[in-house]
């Protein structure tokens, strides 16, 4: 499992992941506001499956 997840990429899903979770939390997602986990699990991973399926590596160079 090679990292292809670059710092703005990271920093980005966190957020993205942090808000989801937050709408679950105290607002009108609910239990979808888990789905959360998955942009956070990537971004602490540094590898993200569906890029290459697509051919996708914003690290920038090979790791």
């Amino acid at each position: 499992m090679t990292r292809n997840v670059g710092g703005i990429d990271r920093l980005l899903r966190l957020v993205a992941g942090a808000v989801l979770l937050a709408l679950g939390a105290f607002g009108p997602l609910g239990w979808w506001g888990l789905i959360g986990l998955v942009p956070i699990g990537t971004a602490l991973a540094g590898f993200c499956p569906l890029y290459p399926l697509l051919g996708i590596n914003t690290r920038g160079r090979a790791a």
